[in-house]
């Protein structure tokens, strides 16, 4: 009479629905961010497996259907990358990720610090929150692949009425 050997071998001294989100946890890397239909592909139960991963502080729910696996440094946690955040959210890497507070760097007298962080992209348009940051989308026909001197001053020029700064002065410094 033959054996049948299985496959493979659950730790019985665990549920196996526990098994099965432990299974997923290990597969977790810490600082990346997670679309619900990347999870679905590893687990049976992915909407049951994110709510225990979740609640036991594995993953934490970024909007509907994203997630980011918490990576943690001395200070507590840390939140996702910008460009990891925004690349799984649009599913496409041509993107311009940078905040209003980066006009201070042309020299032009601009002072202010802006808590919003600016999209350029070909897709999406809108305000989206993530956690508890906000993105501002911007749907561009045409932007460089990283931040430029003369990119940023002709966007600054072209969006001096949102930014809290002497619009005349601000002209008068970008003619010199």
């Amino acid at each position: 009479m033959e054996t049948v050997v299985p496959v493979f071998q659950v730790d019985s001294s665990l549920p196996v629905r526990q098994h099965a989100v432990d299974q997923i946890a290990k597969m977790l890397h810490a600082g990346k961010v997670y679309r619900r239909e990347e999870l679905a592909r590893i687990s049976n139960a992915v909407d049951r497996h994110l709510r225990e991963l979740v609640s036991n502080g594995a993953l934490k729910r970024l909007a509907q259907g994203l997630y980011y696996a918490p990576k943690k440094s001395v200070f507590g946690v840390l939140p996702p990358e910008d460009h990891e955040l925004v690349s799984v959210f649009l599913r496409d890497k041509d993107f311009l990720v940078f905040s209003p507070s980066n006009y201070n760097t042309l020299g032009l007298g601009m002072s202010q610090l802006y808590n919003k962080t600016l999209v350029y992209n070909h897709k999406r348009h809108g305000i989206f929150s993530f956690g508890n940051r906000q993105f501002d989308f911007r749907v561009k026909p045409r932007f460089p692949q990283t931040l430029t001197p003369e990119f940023l001053l002709v966007d600054a020029i072209n969006n001096l009425d949102e930014l809290a700064e002497d619009r005349n002065v601000v002209l008068r410094m970008a003619e010199q």
